[in-house]
């Protein structure tokens, strides 16, 4: 089996800490970083977090998306830059990245704002009251003032990764795309999704790949496939 691959981020969207605890053992050295959403936040998602990285060596993407006033997000990211984790999202207006940089400090904690949710198209936008114009312009736009507010990265779909990659503001930048669907795989309720392959050639530096792992009759097997596309991007 293709050896783990700092590339892919696993999405445990499972729903407690004792079933993404056992997922994680099941698929053993084949995955090296693992995402918790705020899906599991009360299931013990931040123990969880806490036992990957310290006992089992794992990377950990945090993904709360954090959005409030400036002081309660710098206090929300002070207190979550102690663990030793390494992505945390904040919803990307500027105010909001600022404060979370400020309270990540001089953490290793990197800064990744939310743009226009992957699962979101243009009569979404216009639900919410989102000006008008087309989405991709948006998140790009979106992307250039998080950076310039001090984001590490940014999360947004493939569709927009080689836009942003190509943004003066993303030099050195990352890139995490959400999204992503092996080939043939069920789309659910996302709505702009890519391969795993055609996201890091458009510019991605790391995929999130989570329904298609959990889902399958054999996570080890579908996580195998996707390393195996990874090394021919």
């Amino acid at each position: 089996m293709p050896t783990a691959d700092d590339r892919l981020i696993v999405a445990l969207d499972v729903p407690n800490a004792l079933a993404g605890l056992e997922l994680a053992r099941s698929l053993g050295d084949s995955v090296s970083f693992y995402k918790i959403g705020l899906g599991m936040l009360t299931g013990g998602g931040l123990a969880l977090a806490n036992e990957l990285k310290q006992e089992h060596g794992k990377r950990i993407f945090l993904d709360m998306k954090f959005f409030d006033i400036g002081a309660t997000v710098a206090a929300a990211v002070r207190g979550i830059a102690q663990y030793d984790l390494d992505f945390l999202t904040v919803h990307g207006d500027p105010h909001v990245v600022r404060a979370a940089r400020d309270g990540a400090g001089g953490s290793g904690l990197k800064i990744l704002a939310v743009t226009v949710l992957t699962s979101l198209d243009r009569a979404d936008l216009d639900a919410g009251l989102m000006r008008a114009g087309d989405v991709q312009e948006i998140t790009l736009e979106r992307a250039a003032r998080a950076f310039a507010a001090g984001a590490d990265g940014v999360i947004a779909s493939p569709q927009e990764a080689a836009s942003i990659r190509a943004l003066p503001e993303a030099a050195a930048k990352l890139i995490v795309t959400p999204g992503v669907r092996p080939q043939g795989s069920d789309m659910g309720d996302q709505k702009r999704v890519a391969t795993p392959r055609m996201a890091l050639e458009a510019g991605a530096d790391h995929i999130v790949v989570g329904r298609p792992v959990w889902q399958a009759a054999d996570p080890r097997a579908a996580v195998r496939d996707i390393l195996r596309s990874l090394e021919a991007a």
